[in-house]
């Protein structure tokens, strides 16, 4: 079994920035060695009205969508969507001033990096 290096980033949903605090909501694995980059998200609405209770559920949505949409390369994310894998992570990895935002790269080694988008969720969001 060979092991494979990975790079991935949390997704959080940073209602209001200026309280710095934040809930995860996804994970973006990228494994240039399998050629693979892959969003995976899921949320829990009540735990975000807690810690937010205006938050705007369908805003918070679209923005993963989106996310899943430029790591697929699919023409409905536009530019941000072209480039390589690796630059398309770069993109979703960058900070951004929006409701959805990346922690830090991390790092990793898999054997499957499909089933590692699966582990990182159950571990990091769920």
């Amino acid at each position: 079994m060979s092991l494979l290096p990975y790079e991935y980033v949390v997704l959080r949903c940073v209602p209001r920035a200026d309280r710095e605090e934040f809930v995860n909501v996804g994970v973006v694995v990228h494994c240039q060695a399998a050629d693979h980059l892959a969003v995976g998200w899921h949320l829990d609405p009540d735990r975000l009205r807690a810690l937010a209770p205006g938050v705007d559920l369908g805003r918070v949505e679209a923005a993963l969508v989106f996310a899943e949409h430029v790591a697929s390369g699919s023409p409905a994310a536009g530019g941000a969507a072209t480039g390589s894998l690796g630059t398309r992570f770069g993109y979703l990895k960058a900070p951004r001033s929006t409701v959805v935002q990346p922690g830090p790269v991390h790092g990793g080694l898999t054997s499957d990096p499909a089933r590692q988008v699966a582990h990182l969720l159950d571990c990091l969001v769920r």
